[in-house]
């Protein structure tokens, strides 16, 4: 039950490659969150398709988002499988070489949340409310199927992914929130 609604447009962006287990949460669970009812301003869209090219649809939009919302795997240390991070994302850019290397990477096709928040952030396209939802996948592996220890989230993420869609302020959330920066390593050079 949504208490105090957020009223700006929103879009839920699913990001990470398919057939690759626990790796492919937000693909594998886009179909779900498309199925769920939303308001009219708020949107699902799958988001590999390369930030250079999401940063245009950005930056060509008559009505911009004012809230994304961004789920995807990461690995991250000190987790285990089926975690769940939530954070804002808060904008910090990395060096100029590893904005470079992130431009470099999305222009072989790497499909990354990292390349995207930092091209995207390079570029001025994001809204000032960017949140990220992100599920500990564990070794990488191939495969259609999550794995027990994910699956048994789900109904943990699907929640999340209304309450920051949906809440004006979603800290009230339940689950591990945490404001990060860069979700990459920099050299600082």
């Amino acid at each position: 039950m949504v208490l105090n609604k957020f009223q700006g447009n929103v879009l839920i962006g699913t990001i990470g490659y398919q057939n690759l287990r626990n790796h492919s949460v937000g693909s594998v669970l886009q179909p779900r969150i498309e199925a769920l009812e939303w308001p009219d301003r708020v949107t699902v869209d799958e988001m590999n398709w390369g930030p250079i090219a999401i940063t245009q649809k950005f930056q060509t939009m008559d009505e911009p988002y004012d809230r994304v919302v961004m789920v995807c795997a990461l690995e991250r240390p000190q987790r285990e499988i089926g975690d769940i991070t939530c954070y804002r994302w808060q904008g910090k850019l990395p060096s100029e070489k590893q904005i470079q290397a992130c431009v470099g990477d999305a222009v072989t096709g790497v499909t990354s949340v990292e390349n995207l928040l930092i091209i995207g952030e390079y570029f001025k396209i994001w809204p000032d409310e960017v949140f990220i939802l992100d599920v500990e996948p564990g070794p990488e592996k191939s495969g259609p199927h999550l794995t027990p220890e994910v699956e048994t989230v789900i109904p943990e993420i699907m929640d999340a992914i209304k309450i920051l869609s949906l809440e004006k302020d979603p800290e009230i959330a339940t689950f591990n929130y945490e404001f990060m920066d860069v979700l990459i390593p920099d050299d600082g050079k």
